[in-house]
């Protein structure tokens, strides 16, 4: 099934841009990094010239008042000006910088790196390739995206960081670092460059799932804190996956029934089975997608009533998952006699790990189960006619 355990509660902790570790002692200049046109002291702002306040600068670019002193003390990226020579004001130019800092560390770019793109005047700064990091200076625009998603680099990233990311993808990081920034379109615009250059399934396994683990983990050390994290990376995931699903269709002349798609009773873990509906659309498998917590009851009348060829049980925990209703959908029966049918049933998810399920196949992640969905009706020996 859609590869697997997606974090079972709320959020990640903290991550705030560039909040890893700092550049060591030997490499941390031991002053403000100088800039063109800029002192290596504090200009006092001439009166009636004074920029925005750092907490305004905050706000207006979703970062915490903290991060911006950080980036100052650490990387140089700080405001030219104050008033009184004391108070911190951002002048538009200041201001232009950040926003660039922004942008890099959220594709994904090394804070520091990003900061010496950003102080260098690379606005324009930019991956050479999805998923390569931006050098310091670099002004190329993007290489047009391979039109073969299994062909594009598998570009990692082990850069330290607040959320538990691990040896991953580029594109998590920067993902994870808007997602912490509560920046809706970064997160949006990063999921949908994930899709769009390696594909749906890819961009699922290797981008989406691992971030989402990370919040998870994030949050299951924080405690309650920064759940705002996890709904806004969920629902922008969900948001992306339901844009690439294609509109639902009758089933074809073969007479099979669509595939079933449900949360055991109990169960909320809707986005898997969302990317799997995504897949099977693409490949013009015809689903019916009912979501989360489906009623025993009712989804035994769905089974009746529809006749799917398949049934996909999605149990993200083993409190939900339940064999004995299983057990139930596949014994389900319909037709007229002789030729009655009985449907495929799938489990999916980490709940139903270590359950012996005999005829009632549990594929390891969305590539899998997207080729056993996909096979011709009568494939596979749990549908059956009699």
């Amino acid at each position: 099934m859609p590869d697997p355990e997606l974090p079972a509660g709320p959020a990640p902790g903290p991550h705030r841009p560039g909040s890893g570790p700092g550049p060591s002692a030997a490499g941390r200049p031991a002053s403000r990094p100088s800039d063109p046109g800029r002192s290596g002291t504090d200009v006092v702002a001439p009166p009636g010239e004074a920029g925005l306040t750092t907490g305004a600068v905050a706000r207006r670019l979703g970062v915490s008042p903290t991060t911006l002193r950080s980036w100052d003390r650490r990387y140089g990226i700080g405001p030219a000006a104050r008033v009184d020579g004391r108070h911190r004001r951002w002048s538009p130019a200041d201001v232009a910088v950040l926003e660039t800092m922004c942008r890099l560390t959220s594709s994904g770019v090394p804070p520091a790196e990003a900061a010496r793109a950003a102080r260098d005047g690379g606005a324009t700064a930019a991956p050479a390739e999805a998923g390569a990091p931006v050098k310091a200076g670099t002004t190329t625009a993007p290489a047009a995206p391979t039109t073969t998603p299994a062909a594009a680099p598998r570009t990692r990233s082990r850069a330290a960081g607040t959320l538990p990311l691990g040896d991953v993808r580029q594109e998590c990081r920067g993902l994870a670092r808007a997602a912490v920034r509560l920046d809706a379109p970064a997160v949006e615009q990063r999921l949908a460059a994930a899709v769009a250059e390696h594909g749906l399934t890819v961009a699922w396994q290797e981008v989406m799932v691992p971030t989402l683990h990370a919040v998870g983990r994030k949050w299951a050390s924080s405690g309650d804190r920064y759940v705002e994290v996890e709904h806004l990376l969920s629902w922008h995931v969900s948001t992306v996956l339901r844009r690439h699903t294609p509109p639902p269709e009758s089933p074809g002349a073969d007479g099979a029934g669509p595939v079933l798609l449900a949360c055991v009773p109990g169960e909320q873990h809707t986005l898997p089975l969302e990317a799997l509906n995504a897949g099977l659309g693409e490949r013009g498998v015809h689903t019916r997608m009912f979501g989360a917590a489906v009623p025993a009851d009712a989804l035994s009348a769905a089974v009746r009533r529809l006749g799917p060829r398949a049934v996909v049980l999605w149990a993200q925990s083993r409190s939900t998952a339940s064999l004995p209703l299983a057990r139930h959908v596949q014994e389900a029966r319909w037709g007229v006699k002789g030729a009655r049918r009985q449907p495929l049933v799938v489990l999916g998810g980490p709940g139903w790990a270590g359950r012996a399920a005999s005829g009632m196949p549990r594929p390891g992640g969305l590539a899998e189960a997207l080729e056993t969905l996909s096979a011709p009706p009568g494939a596979h020996p749990g549908t059956q006619q009699r």
